[in-house]
């Protein structure tokens, strides 16, 4: 067996088990059956609630994200390093911890227990949940993005007298824009695929707290399973159109330093002898 082959034996093995789980998901229920389970109340509901909460912590992340990013990215401070570890913690915290520690952060022992008790074990809650796991996602991202910009663009537009935030808003904003909007493809994603934060903080209540993931735990538990599969076919679909749109952001972006590069080429090229 040639090296080519070794090689090739756990790629198959990888995707064929991808392709097992997309197709056993799939043929799991007949279509009349999988259309009911669509249409249902509950499958209808969970769908609303995952795209309000998810669209709602997205604006959430960004707001915050964003200012905090191009700070990371453009400013030297003392503690930076140690600022910049912890701003990574969310990353790799698993969810149900981070949710554990936002439920006592929130709780009647918390610094703000009144305003805890609005936000515990309602929609806000899973707003509240959603946004603390994927606000660490637009920051990690947007930090590299604005790193990528060329610090010229800054440097030419404050010599013309452009103000620190017309510099923010109208050149180095547009400039990271494709890498942003990857980021908040990924941190939409992170948000509507959550769960575990949002059990802890949110709870699991039937039509009131019922995102998408929440309906597959719920019915599943309860042997319900058609809506449960319809359920994970929507964040499937999600998924995949999340999955496109990363990849046409990631050619316009390829495209675009390709054509950078032949410019530089070009004009090295013209140069004098």
């Amino acid at each position: 067996m040639g090296f080519a082959a070794l090689l090739a034996l756990p790629l198959a093995i990888v995707a064929l088990t991808i392709a097992g789980v997309l197709g056993a998901l799939l043929a799991r229920l007949p279509p009349d059956d999988l259309w009911a389970a669509l249409s249902a109340a509950e499958t209808l509901f969970a769908l609303r609630l995952s795209a309000l909460t998810s669209v709602a912590a997205l604006g959430i992340a960004l707001a915050l994200g964003l200012p905090a990013a191009y700070l990371m990215a453009r400013r030297r401070f003392p503690g930076k390093v140690l600022l910049d570890t912890l701003l990574d913690v969310p990353l790799v915290m698993p969810p149900l911890v981070a949710g554990l520690g936002l439920l006592f952060l929130l709780g009647r022992n918390g610094p703000v227990p009144a305003l805890g008790m609005e936000l515990l074990f309602s929609p806000a809650g899973v707003v509240v949940a959603l946004a603390f796991v994927s606000t660490a996602v637009v920051v990690r991202t947007a930090t590299a993005a604005f790193r990528s910009v060329d610090r010229g663009y800054a440097v030419a537009a404050q010599s013309l007298g452009a103000a620190p935030w017309a510099v923010f808003w109208r050149v180095e904003l547009p400039l990271a824009a494709r890498g942003i909007a990857a980021g908040a493809v990924l941190a939409w994603a992170r948000a509507l695929g959550e769960f575990g934060a949002t059990l802890m903080v949110a709870g699991a209540t039937r039509l009131k707290t019922e995102t998408l993931p929440m309906a597959v735990f719920l019915n599943i538990a309860t042997g319900e399973t058609g809506i449960a599969v319809a359920c994970a076919i929507l964040l499937l679909a999600a998924a995949l159109l999340m999955l496109v749109a990363m990849r046409l952001l990631g050619a316009r972006r390829d495209d675009r330093v390709r054509k950078g590069r032949i410019n530089r080429g070009s004009a090295a090229g013209c140069g004098p002898a």
